[in-house]
C-alpha cells in the first residue's frame, strides 16, 4: 500500500515490505530532494567500507575523511556530486554498468571538461566509436596512456620523441639524477630534474676548471692517484710513527708496542693469509726510536701491497724511486704538498654527472637538448586540463553504476526484501545440513549484539586454496537444529563463485521454526532417555567389572576367604519390599484410572485425546518459538559487523522460509525404494511389530465396539422393562368392606 507523505519541498512515497516502512526511491526529485528527507527514516545511518559486496574503490571514492565508514554526509555529497555532472540524475538509480557518453552533461564547464576527458580516453583504447565508457575503461590509466606519450603529467619519457639525440640526453638525465614515473608508471624526466641536471652540468664544469691550477695538482693527471695512496694507509702511518714516538720515551714499552709473543702464537695456530685481520692489526713495521717506515722491505705483509703503491704513485714522482723509506718529516711534508688537491675533491661540484666524462658534459652543454625538453614539457602541460579531468570521468563512471545499490541498501532495505537481487552486505551461499542459507554476512568474529537478532546463527571460517580465510555468520531460518553443531563441515559459495571450505566454530541458538518448537519437547525427552539409559549402561558395565574382578579375587583366595561355619543368611529387608510395593501399586493405580478414563470414551475421542496431551507438552515451547520468531530482526548482526542500522529490519516467518531453503527432489523424479544394503532382519521385525500392531489396535476397536454395544443394549433392555412395567392395565381386586363407624358418645348431661 502507498503511503505518501506530504512535505514542503518534496512528496515522498513509502512503501511496506516485511513489516518494515521503507521511502521509496524512483525519480530525479527523490535524490533531489533526498538531503529532505528526515535521517530518522532512513534504515541504516552509516556502513563499513570493507566486507560489501560492492567494488571497495567505490566505497572509497565516497569516504571522503577515509575513516573506513560511509555516513550520511558522504552519501548526500556524492549524490550531488554525481547528479550535477548528469542530464538526468534518474540515471544513477538504474545501475548500469556502462556510462553513456549522451547522459554528461554539457551544459556546464565542469560536464564538458568531463565529457571531452572521457572521449579522450576511449580513444586512447582503441574505442573512439564507442558510445558509452564503463569503470573498467576508466580504472587502468597505464592502459588508457599506453598509445599517448604526452599525457598532461608533465614527465617526459625518453619515447615521447623521435630525436635520437633527446631520446640519449633524457636517458643521461635519468642515469644520473634519476626521474619520475608518468601516469603508466614508466620513467621520465619533470622540468624539476632538467633543472637538477644542467645545474650540475654547469657545476661538474666549473669543479673540473678549477683544477687546471698548479699549486692543485702538482703532479697532473697522476695526482689523483698519488691523493688516492696517500689516503688508503694515512691512518696505519700515522699510528706507526705514533708508536715510535712512544718507544723514544720509554724504551720499556717496546715490547707492548710490537705486539706481545703471545699475539703472535695466537695467529700462527692458524691457518695464516695475507689479508687476515689479525695481521693487518699489527704496526707497519718493526717499532724502534725514531725508525723511518719502510716502504717496499720489512713491512707487514697486510699493508705491502698499499705501501708498495704509496711509493710508486706519490714518493718516486717526488722523491724518486730509490727513495725507500720515509722519516715522519718526511711523510708530514708529503701530505702538505697534496693538502690542496684534497682540499679541491671536498669542494666537488656535479658529482652525479661525473661518470658521464667531461667530454660528454661540455657536449650537452653546447647543444640545444635543453631547450628541446623545456618544448615537450610545455607540450604536456598543455593536455593537464584534460587528462586531470581523467579522474573525474573515472569517479562518475563507478558512481554510475555502484550508486543504486548502495542507496537500496542505505536509505532503504529494497535489495534485502527483493526476490531478484541480493543485498551488499550478503557475501554468498553456505550449504550445510541438506539446505542453503543466503543470509551470509562477512564478520570478523562472535559477537554479543548477535544473540539480540533473535535468529539462530552459524559462526564459520571459511577457508580456500592459497591460505585465504574468511569469517561469515549464517543465518539459518527455516528446518531445525538436530545437526548444527560446532565443527561441522560444509561449502560457502560467494558471490564471484568460488567455493570456500566452511567449518561452525560457535553458535547462537535461538528457535528456527514452528515445527522444530513443536516437536522439541520429544526430542528433548527422548535424549533425557539416551543419556540416562548410557549412564545405567555405563554404571552397570562398571558394577559388572567390579563384580567379576572381586569373584575373580575370591576364586583365586578361595583356601584364605572361606566364611565361618554357622553364619546367619542374609536376610530380606521387608521395609524394603514394601516401598516397591507401595510404589508398584501406585503405579497400577494411576494406570488403572487413566485406563478406566480412557474406557469411557468414545472411539472418535481417543485421537483427540491423544492430540490434546500433544498440544498441552508442546503449546509451551511453540508459544515461546512464536514470540521469538516474530523478534528477529538484522540490526543487531549488521551493529556487530561496523553497520548504524537505524530502521527494524525483520525477518518474519514467510520472509525467512524464503532466505533458507530446504532440500527437495526436482519435480518429475522417480523413487527406487529397492535399498540393497536394508538391514532385512531388521525390516521384517518392523513390518511385524506394525501388522501386529495394527491387528492388535483392530481388535481392541472392535472389542470396544462389541463391549459399547452390549453396554447400550443392557441399558435400552433396562429401558423397555421400565417402560412397560409403566404402561401396563392396573391389577383388579376385590372390593374391601370396611367395618361399621363406632357410634358417637353422648354428651354427658350436667
Amino acid at each position: 500500500m502507498e503511503t505518501p507523505t506530504a512535505s514542503a519541498a518534496h512528496s515522498w512515497k513509502f512503501f511496506r515490505t516485511g513489516g518494515l516502512d521503507q521511502v521509496a526511491l524512483e525519480t530525479a526529485a527523490d535524490l533531489a530532494h533526498l538531503d529532505q528527507l528526515d535521517p530518522k527514516l532512513w534504515v541504516a545511518l552509516s556502513c563499513p567500507v570493507n566486507g560489501l559486496e560492492l567494488p571497495e574503490k567505490t566505497l572509497a571514492l565516497i569516504d571522503t575523511d577515509n575513516d573506513g565508514r560511509i555516513r550520511v554526509p558522504e552519501l548526500l555529497a556524492a549524490v550531488k556530486w554525481a547528479s550535477a555532472r548528469l542530464r538526468d540524475p534518474a540515471a544513477l538509480l538504474m545501475g548500469d554498468t556502462a556510462l553513456p557518453l549522451a547522459a554528461i552533461t554539457d551544459a556546464t564547464s565542469d560536464g564538458q571538461a568531463l565529457l571531452a576527458s572521457a572521449r579522450r580516453v576511449l580513444a586512447n583504447l582503441g574505442k573512439a566509436d564507442a558510445a558509452a565508457i564503463s569503470p573498467a575503461d576508466t580504472s587502468d590509466t597505464a592502459k588508457i596512456f599506453a598509445s599517448s606519450a604526452v599525457n598532461g603529467d608533465g614527465v617526459i619519457p625518453p619515447d615521447a620523441t623521435d630525436d635520437a639525440a633527446v631520446q640519449a640526453l633524457i636517458k643521461d638525465i635519468l642515469a644520473t639524477v634519476g626521474g619520475v614515473a608518468d601516469r603508466t608508471g614508466a620513467p621520465g624526466v619533470s622540468a624539476e630534474k632538467i633543472d637538477e641536471f644542467f645545474a650540475q652540468l654547469s657545476a661538474y664544469v666549473d669543479w673540473v676548471g678549477q683544477s687546471s691550477a698548479k699549486d692543485i695538482a702538482v703532479l697532473g693527471e697522476q695526482t689523483d692517484a698519488a691523493v688516492a695512496a696517500l689516503r688508503a694507509v694515512r691512518a696505519k702511518v700515522e699510528d706507526y710513527f705514533a708508536r715510535c714516538r712512544l718507544a723514544a720515551f720509554d724504551a720499556r714499552a717496546i715490547g707492548a708496542l710490537n705486539r706481545a709473543e703471545a699475539d703472535y702464537l695466537a695467529v700462527a695456530a692458524k691457518d695464516l693469509k695475507v689479508t687476515a685481520e689479525e695481521v693487518a692489526g699489527f704496526p707497519l713495521a718493526r717499532i724502534a726510536p725514531a725508525q723511518p717506515l719502510p716502504l717496499l722491505d720489512g713491512v707487514n705483509p697486510a699493508w705491502a701491497d698499499a705501501l708498495a703503491t704509496l711509493h710508486r704513485a706519490a714518493v718516486a714522482p717526488v722523491h724518486g724511486a730509490e727513495k725507500r723509506a720515509l722519516n715522519e718529516d718526511e711523510w708530514r711534508a708529503l701530505n702538505a704538498q697534496f693538502a690542496a688537491y684534497e682540499t679541491w675533491l671536498g669542494t666537488k661540484g656535479g658529482s652525479a654527472v661525473e661518470k658521464l666524462g667531461l667530454a660528454r658534459v661540455k657536449e650537452i652543454l653546447a647543444s640545444d637538448g635543453r631547450a628541446k625538453l623545456a618544448a615537450l614539457v610545455a607540450q604536456d602541460k598543455a593536455l593537464e586540463p584534460q587528462f586531470k579531468a581523467l579522474s573525474d570521468v573515472d569517479r562518475l563512471a563507478h558512481y554510475h553504476r555502484d550508486l543504486r545499490a548502495l542507496l537500496h541498501n542505505f536509505v532503504n532495505f529494497a535489495d534485502f526484501y527483493s526476490r531478484d537481487r541480493w543485498a551488499i552486505f550478503q557475501a554468498g551461499t553456505l550449504y550445510l545440513d541438506s539446505r542453503s542459507t543466503e543470509l551470509c554476512v562477512r564478520v570478523d568474529g562472535p559477537s554479543p549484539l548477535a544473540a539480540m537478532s533473535k535468529t539462530y546463527i552459524a559462526y564459520c571460517t571459511c577457508t580456500r586454496t592459497g591460505g585465504k580465510t574468511m569469517a561469515i555468520a549464517a543465518c539459518f531460518t527455516q528446518g531445525d537444529s538436530d545437526y548444527l553443531f560446532v565443527g561441522r563441515h560444509g561449502v560457502f559459495w560467494d558471490r564471484a563463485g568460488n567455493d570456500w571450505d566452511a567449518v561452525v566454530t560457535s553458535i547462537v541458538d535461538n528457535p528456527i521454526s514452528i515445527r522444530q518448537a513443536f516437536w522439541s519437547p520429544y526430542k528433548k525427552f527422548m535424549r533425557m532417555i539416551e543419556e540416562q539409559v548410557a549412564k545405567r549402561a555405563a554404571a552397570a558395565e562398571a558394577a559388572s567389572s567390579t563384580k567379576l574382578a572381586t569373584a575373580a579375587e575370591q576364586t583365586a583366595n578361595m583356601d584364605k576367604n572361606t566364611p565361618a561355619s554357622g553364619a546367619p543368611p542374609k536376610k530380606i529387608d521387608v521395609g524394603t519390599v514394601a516401598a516397591l510395593g507401595v510404589a508398584a501399586g501406585a503405579i497400577m493405580g494411576a494406570l488403572g484410572a487413566i485406563a478406566t478414563g480412557l474406557a469411557k470414551l468414545a472411539p472418535w475421542q481417543l485421537p483427540l485425546v491423544v492430540v490434546g496431551v500433544m498440544l498441552v507438552i508442546s503449546i509451551p515451547s511453540m508459544a515461546i518459538a512464536w514470540l521469538k520468531l516474530r523478534q528477529r530482526t538484522l540490526g543487531p548482526l549488521l551493529e556487530a559487523n561496523g553497520w548504524a542500522v537505524n530502521g527494524r529490519v525483520k525477518i518474519n516467518i514467510p520472509f525467512g522460509s524464503a532466505l533458507t531453503e530446504m532440500a527437495k527432489k526436482p519435480a518429475g523424479s522417480r523413487v527406487s525404494l529397492e535399498d540393497p544394503y536394508e538391514d532385512k532382519a531388521a525390516a521384517r521385525r518392523k513390518r511385524l511389530v506394525v501388522g501386529w500392531t495394527i491387528v492388535a489396535v483392530l481388535v481392541g476397536a472392535a472389542a470396544w465396539t462389541r463391549w459399547d454395544a452390549m453396554q447400550h443394549a443392557d441399558e435400552n433392555g433396562k429401558a423397555r422393562y421400565f417402560w412397560q412395567e409403566r404402561s401396563a392395565p392396573p391389577k383388579t381386586e376385590a372390593p374391601k368392606t370396611e367395618a361399621p363407624a363406632a357410634a358417637a358418645p353422648e354428651p354427658k348431661k350436667g
